[in-house]
């Protein structure tokens, strides 16, 4: 396609909120949050910002100055740098390909839960009736109605990722659906993309407001605050909390994909991308630390209701087990209760020692409290839901519609791919995505949709993106881009940008890649977490695979699995042969 004859954003307002459509997403209201409980609340913010300034905004800078003034997707941009380069491009596209093929089943299930939200009683909420109608189901009721909705009545899941079943019909419509609106949204380019996300790009911050205001007047909301708002600065000192802040801004900006390449494209030549990478970057950020004030004001309604719960039913338990008056124990001095209780009568306490729990506010059960699970506690808890999953669902579009502008615009550029019209070619590719995106909605698509989450556009990113900036600073040369910035911008960039690009980048991204090298080895086995029907539980499954000359064998084992022999997994002492493929 000529560059001459591009289309183009109708003002820079329009770029500005696709990118922010597209970067601010589910990682934002999910990843940020639980890595802030992970490493000390809000000290987790300072290695966060110092990510944001020597890797996230040089990068996201470099992809927007590239799309601009090369005016092509991906593939063409790369070629014009170099003919050798033409690949990163392509590895773009493909890394795209994978993460549209399973990223809308996450809106399938935002539509599958929007859909259910409006009901007198919430699903998820209760334990349906067995067959027999004399009570609550078992699975149910040994589970929780939260886990039992998931696993059960929105995926179906089988045991293992062998047992294949059939596709969920349910599941099914809401993919077609989700499909349907994104094909509505991109049909006619950046022309429809531009419309669309004045409100994908709004809308989800006036819920969060709304959850905001809600979330702080919630009973026991300041106990989850106060954890926030608790920094424990010995994580400074931990490795890992700096490894999950440079990923948790590598990947939330979406940098490698090519979509910022592709948005670029669409902008004027003059356009002024610098203060626009810094604005989205910034909203991006700012956004992530604003939904985790929301998130952990409901987590701690959410679970000083679960301490609470707790307490009263160790409470019960203490008072039946030891032939206690009924005002012994009150709440608040249950647990010197458990303790005096345990010194004065210890074989009696052993007795029930498994049953005692003592309840707390941090811990790895605070960043596991589902949204779902607090939400049926509300007021009005279908309000609440309905904004809730209507929220995720157009963050995932939102995301959706850059994902899949990194796969159209560069195959667009192709003079044979432009003869076709614009909604004929966005069309196929959609049908192209859904058709192999119902292997998703399978009882075992789950474990397929993680394995994809996992590992399709992890260590292809660092890779994609650490060429990116070695080919800009060093085949490209710096002295080139900074005269192809000057031309679009009127300036060159300060010492900040080139010291990042030439240096600063490119290191972090090598020590990114090999540290996940070095974790994917060290790691063993790759395992995968199955919902076991007879235990009620998620259990931890590890997969083998091995060539031979049969094909391709699969074995697995439910217990730890860390021992390679003879070119067979060994789990303990014995593998389990499960099939073949030729």
């Amino acid at each position: 396609m000529e560059k001459d004859g591009r289309p183009n954003w109708d003002s820079p307002m329009q770029f500005v909120l696709a990118c922010v459509s597209y970067a601010v997403g589910l990682g934002n209201v999910w990843r940020f949050p639980y890595l802030c409980q992970l490493h000390g609340g809000g000290g987790f913010l300072i290695p966060y910002l110092i990510m944001l300034l020597l890797e996230g905004l040089p990068l996201f800078y470099m992809e927007l100055a590239i799309g601009q003034k090369m005016r092509l997707g991906s593939i063409g941009a790369w070629t014009s740098i170099s003919p050798y380069l033409g690949g990163l491009g392509l590895a773009s596209v493909v890394t795209s390909l994978y993460l549209c093929l399973y990223y809308n089943v996450i809106n399938a299930w935002s539509f599958w839960y929007l859909f259910h939200s409006f009901q007198s009683v919430l699903p998820w909420g209760v334990c349906p009736i067995n067959s027999n109608r004399t009570g609550p189901t078992e699975e149910c009721e040994v589970a929780t109605p939260t886990q039992y909705f998931f696993y059960r009545e929105t995926l179906n899941i089988s045991s293992s990722i062998e047992e294949h079943g059939g596709i969920h019909t349910g599941q099914a419509l809401c993919l077609v659906l989700a499909w349907a609106i994104t094909y509505l949204f991109i049909v006619r380019g950046v022309k429809s993309t531009g419309k669309v996300v004045y409100f994908t790009a709004t809308f989800p911050y006036l819920v969060l407001f709304i959850y905001l205001i809600r979330g702080v007047t919630l009973y026991g909301a300041i106990n989850g605050l106060k954890y926030m708002f608790t920094p424990k600065m010995a994580e400074l000192a931990n490795p890992r909390a700096w490894i999950n802040a440079a990923t948790q801004i590598f990947f939330s900006l979406g940098l490698g994909f090519g979509s910022l390449i592709a948005f670029a494209s669409y902008n004027q030549y003059n356009n002024n991308f610098q203060n626009q990478a810094i604005v989205v970057s910034l909203i991006n950020s700012g956004t992530s630390i604003f939904a985790s004030i929301v998130t952990f004001a409901i987590y701690g309604f959410k679970a000083t209701l679960n301490y609470e719960d707790c307490l009263d039913r160790m409470r019960i338990l203490l008072l039946n087990t030891f032939d206690l008056a009924e005002d012994a124990i009150s709440m608040d001095s249950v647990l010197e209760w458990i303790e005096k209780l345990n010194t004065t009568y210890p074989e009696q306490f052993a007795q029930i020692a498994d049953k005692v729990r003592e309840g707390e506010l941090e811990g790895t059960g605070l960043a596991f409290i589902v949204y779902s699970e607090a939400i049926k506690n509300m007021p009005l808890p279908q309000l609440w839901s309905v904004l809730y999953f209507f929220m995720l669902l157009l963050l995932g579009i939102g995301s959706m519609l850059g994902n899949i502008t990194a796969i159209i615009t560069p195959l667009r550029d192709f003079k044979i791919m432009s003869r076709m019209s614009n909604e004929l070619f966005s069309g196929l590719v959609c049908v192209f995505c859904l058709l192999l995106g119902l292997g998703f909605t399978t009882t075992s698509g789950n474990y397929w949709f993680t394995i994809f989450n996992d590992y399709a556009a992890t260590f292809s990113l660092l890779f994609i993106v650490l060429i990116e900036v070695i080919a800009v600073s060093y085949i490209y040369g710096i002295k080139r881009f900074e005269k192809d910035i000057e031309d679009m911008l009127g300036h060159r960039p300060n010492w900040y940008w080139k010291i990042m690009w030439a240096v600063t980048s490119p290191l972090l991204l090598i020590g990114l890649f090999i540290f996940y090298i070095i974790s994917y080895i060290q790691g063993g086995t790759p395992t995968y977490q199955a919902w076991n029907k007879e235990l009620v539980s998620s259990v931890t499954e590890c997969l083998a695979i091995q060539w031979t000359s049969l094909g391709l064998v699969v074995a697995r084992r439910k217990v730890q699995c860390n021992v390679w022999m003879g070119g067979w997994l060994w789990c303990g002492v014995v593998s389990q042969e499960l099939g073949s493929a030729p």
